[in-house]
């Protein structure tokens, strides 16, 4: 059965779990990021960003647009080499 309050679906982290940390002091998203694995899964953040950006506004009392939004990296995936060189099968 899934769970009501999950807010990153893709590493199951509920909004309390976000909350707990937030009021231990990580107050940046990319600070949970590597505490939580949100943001780090196969939507990279897609699905929870916005949720965990408005909680962070909330909880420092920042206006959404102060709030930093994290380094967004796209997923890394294993190339050929010979792609790299320039050729074609």
């Amino acid at each position: 059965m899934a769970k009501a309050n999950v807010i990153c679906r893709c590493e199951e982290i509920e909004i309390d779990e976000i909350r707990k940390w937030i009021a231990a002091g990580y107050t940046e998203f990319d600070e949970l990021k590597r505490i939580l694995r949100v943001g780090m899964g196969p939507c990279q953040g897609r699905g929870c960003r916005e949720i965990i950006l408005r909680e962070l506004a909330r909880a420092t009392g920042k206006p959404l647009a102060e709030v930093r939004s994290g380094v967004i990296r796209p997923p890394v995936k294993p190339i050929k080499v010979k792609l790299l060189a320039g050729e074609v099968d």
